[in-house]
């Protein structure tokens, strides 16, 4: 159970809404967030908010900046953790596969040196045609470094008559289509006749050149830390990751995005649309040319391709948080509060039971958050561990199994959750927002249930598992996955009040994981491959206990009870990267259940692209 700060009631939206739309409650997820937030006085948590504000307003100012970030938490996870990519970084990419996406990359470049001369064309303003023209010979430099590469090679480019791949040609097109006036699927803009006509095709056009040069400066910065490890010295790819991590390109990233953010200016809504768009699309386009430089030997990502065909994956998943934005007692106490306000219209208007329903949630919600508070504290131990401890985290978070039973306990006798009827809450978890890139992840992990032997399982302190059966329900996974969490009793279509307790705790939790695990081992021949996910100190035992445990999110308090107990959290490309190093070396890399490292991640699209792929 983790129930909500007693702040929320008085902040939420009211169900009526809910149901009709979520939205509003994306942006109070960290009010839900009670047991994470208990490390941070509330100055820190205003300042942070404060912070956040800040960056929101210059967010919605800078279309480039608003653009990227949705792209980062997006498409450019799937560049960074295609094959190519963690190989280039790993400096086990093969020198002929690096050599063909050499001549792919001249062959783009040359287009997109063409695109940036349309482009200046089309800008009415001199600083504006200035700046292009300062791009386009930053092109024409990075084009001359390829040929040198080639030239190293002994490959001659005035003489190489490359054949350029669909990716490539495919975002060459758009590129000069997009920069001829040519939108949606080749239809022309029509005669461009006045000078604002012209510079709205040049906005279209930085617009869609844009993200191939924040893509690179982000890969670079990605990839320059690989070259400060000391085995690396002479990293085979090292002129290459320096190019792109130089301060240099990230000025010609900032230089474009300020043009972009500039030439919008003028700009309507609809036109600013079309040009996300672009944006989206281009860096579609740039992940595509990236998974089209194929390897010649194995690589760890996806995972689903580089596990043997035969083994086993089990996934295993968290809801409230992990899956989620808002976390599921809110929405009960939503619903609990609706029913009590149903009651006092039956009876002639607003009167007692909506006002003790609430105030009656204040209480509760109070009493876990200091309950829970201390809890954490004397599970921590005195002294400083050294190592991994796991016997020791093991014997603390049975104190919280012990308060959170007790916790639930409170809520049964307080009897706010009787009287509640079943299709309210269906109704709630079909309208549930999920975190972004949760869904696509789930649809596309069901699709490999095609190919691959999978077992899919949410694993929830949930007090109502209807609330999360509607939830993927209406992401059309219900019937391929496996839900572990409370009941509700109802009689008739009306809840009791009481909880079929099945899982309270991390304990409870590990105890099923364990169960399932043992099942598949007992019942399947084959190797098998666990992952779970989660985000909260609840996942902490199963995390530890899978192959592959992987943190999404940033739980403050996850951290600081891991770390206390030996528990290392290391953010998943970099591991990925030393995982494919130990393959390149012919060696059998391994992910280790109890090892005590777990995988930190910020976005769904980052467990997309490591288990899944493009």
């Amino acid at each position: 159970m983790r129930l909500f700060s007693p702040s929320l009631l008085s902040r939420i939206a009211p169900f009526s809404l809910l149901l009709s739309s979520q939205q509003s409650l994306r942006s109070k997820t960290s009010l839900l967030r009670s047991n994470r937030v208990f490390f941070s006085d509330s100055s820190i948590r205003s300042e942070k908010e404060t912070r956040a504000n800040v960056m929101a307003v210059v967010e919605e100012a800078s279309p480039s900046r608003r653009f990227w970030n949705e792209a980062k938490r997006k498409e450019a996870n799937f560049a960074l953790l295609s094959p190519f990519v963690v190989a280039l970084a790993s400096g086990g990419l093969e020198t002929d596969v690096f050599k063909i996406y050499v001549q792919q990359d001249v062959y783009f470049l040359k287009a997109f040196a063409r695109a940036y001369e349309m482009a200046e064309e089309c800008a009415d303003d001199d600083d504006d045609k200035a700046t292009i023209s300062m791009l386009k010979n930053a092109v024409l430099d990075e084009l001359k470094m390829h040929n040198s590469v080639l030239l190293g090679w002994g490959v001659d480019p005035a003489k190489e008559t490359t054949v350029a791949n669909l990716a490539t040609t495919r975002y060459c097109d758009f590129l000069i289509a997009t920069a001829s006036g040519k939108l949606d699927s080749g239809k022309g803009a029509g005669k461009i006749a006045t000078p604002f006509e012209m510079t709205k095709i040049a906005a279209y056009t930085v617009g869609a050149m844009t993200p191939c040069m924040r893509l690179y400066a982000h890969l670079g910065k990605e990839l320059e830390i690989f070259l400060k490890q000391e085995e690396n010295v002479s990293h085979p790819y090292k002129k290459w990751i320096e190019t792109y991590s130089s301060k240099n390109f990230e000025d010609s990233a900032r230089q474009i995005e300020e043009l972009l953010d500039k030439l919008s200016i003028s700009l309507t809504g609809e036109e600013l649309d079309v040009i996300g768009k672009l944006y989206q699309q281009a860096m579609k386009l740039e992940v595509d040319f990236f998974h089209a430089q194929r390897r010649i030997h194995s690589s760890v990502v996806p995972l689903a391709q580089y596990l043997n065909p035969k083994s086993k994956l089990v996934l295993f998943s968290d809801f409230d948080l992990t899956c989620t934005t808002v976390d599921s007692s809110a929405i009960l106490a939503e619903i609990a509060i609706l029913t009590a306000q149903k009651a006092d219209l039956a009876e002639g208007g607003p009167g007692k039971s909506l006002g003790d329903a609430r105030a009656s949630w204040n209480d509760l919600s109070t009493v876990y958050t200091e309950e829970y508070e201390q809890c954490i504290e004397n599970l921590l131990p005195s002294e400083e561990v050294s190592g991994f401890q796991y016997d020791k985290l093991y014997k603390g978070l049975k104190l919280l199994s012990e308060f959170e039973r007790r916790a639930n306990a409170r809520v049964i006798d307080s009897g706010l959750l009787r009287g509640i009827n079943v299709e309210d809450i269906k109704k709630a978890g079909e309208r549930l927002i999920l975190q972004d890139g949760c869904r696509s992840f789930f649809q596309n992990l069901v699709n490999l249930k095609q190919t691959r032997d999978l077992d899919i399982h949410v694993l929830s302190y949930c007090w109502c598992a209807d609330l999360i059966r509607s939830a993927f329900s209406s992401v059309g996974c219900l019937d391929h996955l496996s839900i572990h969490s409370n009941e509700f009793s109802y009689e008739g279509s009306l809840s009791t009040g009481e909880i079929l307790r099945n899982m309270e705790s991390p304990v409870d939790k590990l105890e099923k994981f364990k169960s399932l695990i043992s099942t598949v081992c007992s019942t399947t021949k084959s190797d098998h491959m666990s992952v779970y996910i989660g985000d909260s100190v609840g996942d902490l035992l199963c995390l530890l206990h899978a192959d592959i445990g992987i943190v999404v999110g940033s739980s403050a308090s996850l951290r600081k009870v891991g770390e206390k107990f030996g528990v290392s959290f290391v953010p998943l490309f970099p591991a990925v990267v030393n995982k494919q190093r130990q393959l390149d070396k012919d060696e059998v890399p391994v992910w280790r259940e109890s090892s005590g490292v777990l995988y930190t991640v910020s976005s769904w699209s980052e467990i997309h692209a490591f288990l899944l792929g493009q």
